[in-house]
């Protein structure tokens, strides 16, 4: 067979389909075609191979054992080539320029540990911008690419990426902050206890969330130390100052390695993970694209 003779990758991947459903309906289906053009494709097929590939009746059609040879070499090609065809469908172009984004003060840290150095490394032309803003963003007026937060409040005329795991708020103590004292059964035993205030960007002071037995109770809380970040609550709960109430996900680790303890889980309902948010109005740049897939795949590895 002369090499301009040679079949192309639409004809075998076409035989290949054929063998598979032993119907010339059934393939021109999937392959989008004619019954008759498929007939025609596989006459020209057979010429060019100098040898008959199927054997054709009125009701089915087989392969010879000339065809059933030739498929056999070419399922493993074209898996192949679907895969890689599949892998390039998926990869990100290489983006340049400035990407924005907003993210909460723990989840900043979290993207810093995680996604921020593998995404700079992978693509060197682009840079970051990461701002850690706990409140609401209004991406379109501050200039922002996207923003994350957590929860499950959309902001409107947005596209919606969520990720992660869900998570909950839960209070949490240092051992030795419980050492001699009764560790709280119910909400109720909070004010017996030191509690670390977080003060919202709003300025006032976030309200203790819980609910039992789908009935909600919110706590005022008093406490001698108010904080600003979230991550400071932490720590300040890791001293052994007192009861942090914080997002799960922040004390995931210190909780592991028992130097936090989870207080009244029955009382700490789960709520939806992360999500990013950007335009829906906009295109969607390279540089945030990428983000996106780089961030889904550390989600889809457990690191949010």
């Amino acid at each position: 067979m002369a090499m301009n003779e040679r079949p192309s990758l639409n004809e075998l991947a076409a035989l290949a389909s054929i063998a598979t459903h032993r119907s010339f309906r059934k393939a021109a289906d999937e392959l989008e075609l004619s019954p008759s053009t498929l007939s025609h494709m596989m006459r020209t097929l057979e010429g060019r191979m100098g040898t008959r590939l199927l054997n054709r009746t009125t009701r089915s059609v087989v392969p010879t054992d000339a065809g059933e040879r030739l498929v056999a070499s070419l399922h493993p090609i074209l898996r192949d080539l679907d895969a890689a065809l599949s892998d390039v469908a998926t990869m990100p172009e290489r983006p340049g320029g400035l990407l924005r984004l907003a993210a909460p003060e723990s989840v900043a840290m979290q993207l810093l540990q995680t996604v921020v150095p593998s995404y700079l490394a992978a693509f060197p032309e682009m840079a970051l911008d990461l701002v850690a803003e706990d409140g609401p963003v209004d991406i379109m007026g501050e200039g922002f690419d996207a923003a994350i937060r957590q929860g499950d409040i959309v902001p409107r005329d947005m596209t919606v990426v969520p990720f992660g795991s869900p998570s909950r708020m839960i209070p949490v103590a240092a051992p030795a902050y419980l050492e001699g004292r009764e560790a709280p059964q119910s909400p109720e035993d909070l004010p017996q206890h030191d509690c670390l205030r977080l003060r919202l960007a709003s300025g006032r002071v976030q309200r203790w969330e819980f609910e039992r037995h789908g009935q909600p109770l919110a706590i005022d809380i008093d406490g001698r130390l108010t904080l600003g970040r979230p991550q400071q609550l932490v720590e300040a709960a890791l001293r052994g100052l007192g009861i942090a109430y914080v997002a799960e996900r922040l004390a995931r680790a210190p909780i592991a390695e028992g130097r936090l303890l989870p207080l009244l889980p029955d009382w700490c309902p789960e709520y939806p993970g992360l999500f990013l948010y950007h335009s829906a109005r906009r295109h969607i740049p390279g540089g945030l694209r990428t983000f996106i897939y780089a961030l889904k795949t550390w989600s889809a590895r457990g690191h949010f």
